[in-house]
């Protein structure tokens, strides 16, 4: 019992285990670059950073551009291409970089 009492705790815990594979996100999301940056940190003006955000965050919104519940004119055509171990994988690849602010 206090084996599964730990493991559902880690799992809620943010920053637990990344279901995705960072480095194959990473080349997975070379795509990602032209709008998003090629370190998550957006180079189009009115596009999201998505460099450390929750690796959950990403793949729910990526999930719902793929499948239409969420609209997007590109981002509905992009996620179309993607498999959901693509997801999760580019998911974990912009969870996985660390976003610092400095206060000025």
């Amino acid at each position: 019992m206090g084996q599964i009492l730990a493991l559902m705790l880690a799992a809620a815990l943010p920053g637990a285990a990344l279901a995705g594979d960072a480095a194959a996100g990473r080349q997975k999301a070379q795509m990602c670059s032209v709008c998003h940056g090629p370190v998550g940190v957006a180079v189009a003006p009115e596009t999201p950073n998505l460099a450390g955000e929750p690796e959950g965050y990403i793949g729910r919104q990526l999930r719902a551009f793929r499948s239409g519940k969420r609209q997007h004119e590109v981002m509905n055509v992009i996620a179309k291409s993607l498999s959901d171990e693509d997801i999760d994988n580019i998911a974990s690849w912009f969870t996985s970089i660390k976003v610092t602010a400095t206060a000025p």
